[in-house]
């Protein structure tokens, strides 16, 4: 769902442009006898004759799942699930669990902040091996929502993944996501790219702060609890995007159907290179004003801007001259309401930016110049 700030002081926090999304992450939160609904769910609409031959509901023979005549498009999709599902593996924690990305041939396995929590050792299964390997936590960039574990001891032949350009991805093109939905390990799905550079606002939830992630690949591939972390593939068999968040329908209250995002694919490497370097993040990429701000109400008890609790000394906003007690109302031409449109709208910007700000001080307006710096994420 969108992140509504209270008006008590909290971190900034660089987030993206508009349209912000409702959504809600993908980790599965284990619960007694899910297991076995999942079980009674997949026998429902199929039996099996005296001979082993499969029947659908209605008694008809089912012919199989192979085509007398083999499709060029399913011969693509058979390849980038050979190429790309042995690449995704199953997080375990005691909290619920996700999906996982093999980066490396050291087992370092990139996945979602949100599926690590607070945690620092994991249980990581293959798709094409049984037994389950220990992970331990490498590092963590909550405002990207993405984390690098580490298996303690890696096996011989991992299949480390191939990630895309992600800045050249279409609208249109045919994707593949997989990952483990509901505890259904190694499943795939397919759809295509929706829309590219959405910004998307993600809950905060156990062990997680929430973020407003930029520049998201909107999928119409079905992702659900337990496909945080996996990967959204094209047919080329690389991955650009980690599958992260699923649309809420606000009216109805469940997931919206065929929308889905993933973190796409560069900043999935960007933000895992350092991780595995260092253990942190020590550039993130992203724009920051150098404040600390809360929602302020006005006199109608509506948001009426995002008022600065402190100011970083030596950041942009502190060289611009704005002080505590300062109320921003404006960034360039995004009216600014609260601290959710301010860090949607840092979020559309990069360091180096030059930005007119608008805002009150003591009820009289004015406006300042400023070059904006890098989110200090670590």
């Amino acid at each position: 769902m969108i992140v509504r700030e209270r008006p008590v002081p909290a971190p900034e926090r660089a987030v993206g442009a508009p349209p912000a999304v409702s959504a809600r992450r993908l980790r599965l939160i284990v619960t007694r006898g899910a297991a076995a609904a999942v079980l009674a769910a997949l026998a429902v609409g199929c039996t099996s004759d005296s001979s082993g031959s499969s029947r659908t509901k209605s008694g008809a023979p089912d012919t199989g799942g192979t085509p007398s005549v083999s499709a060029e498009l399913q011969s693509d999709y058979l390849r980038v699930v050979h190429n790309v599902l042995p690449s995704v593996v199953q997080i375990t924690t005691s909290a619920g669990l996700g999906s996982g990305i093999v980066y490396d041939h050291k087992g370092d396995i990139v996945t979602n902040a949100h599926v690590v929590g607070k945690e620092h050792g994991f249980s990581v299964t293959f798709a094409n091996r049984q037994q389950l390997l220990h992970a331990g936590l490498v590092g963590i960039d909550p405002a990207d929502d993405l984390a690098v574990i580490r298996l303690d001891d890696p096996p011989s032949g991992l299949h480390p993944a191939a990630f895309a350009d992600s800045k050249k991805v279409q609208v249109g093109q045919i994707v593949l996501a997989m990952g483990n939905p509901l505890g259904l390990s190694s499943s795939v799905t397919q759809g295509i790219v929706s829309a590219v550079g959405r910004t998307v606002s993600e809950p905060a939830g156990q062990g997680s702060p929430g973020a407003t992630i930029p520049n998201m690949v909107q999928t119409s591939a079905a992702i659900n609890p337990g496909n945080s972390g996996g990967a959204l593939a094209n047919l080329s068999s690389q991955v650009i995007g980690i599958n992260t968040l699923a649309a809420v329908d606000q009216e109805l209250g469940g997931a919206a159907p065929g929308i889905g995002f993933a973190i796409p694919s560069s900043t999935v490497t960007r933000i895992a290179d350092q991780l595995v370097k260092s253990g942190k993040v020590t550039n993130s990429g992203r724009a920051a004003l150098g404040v600390t701000v809360r929602t302020v109400l006005g006199a109608d008890s509506a948001p009426a801007g995002a008022g600065i609790v402190s100011v970083t000394k030596g950041g942009a906003a502190d060289k611009a001259g704005l002080k505590t007690g300062d109320i921003v109302t404006r960034l360039d031409d995004t009216k600014i309401t609260d601290v959710q449109t301010l860090t949607e709208a840092l979020a559309a910007k990069s360091p180096g930016d030059q930005v007119t700000i608008g805002y009150s001080r003591d009820g009289r307006a004015a406006t300042a110049h400023a070059t904006l710096g890098t989110l200090q994420t670590s």
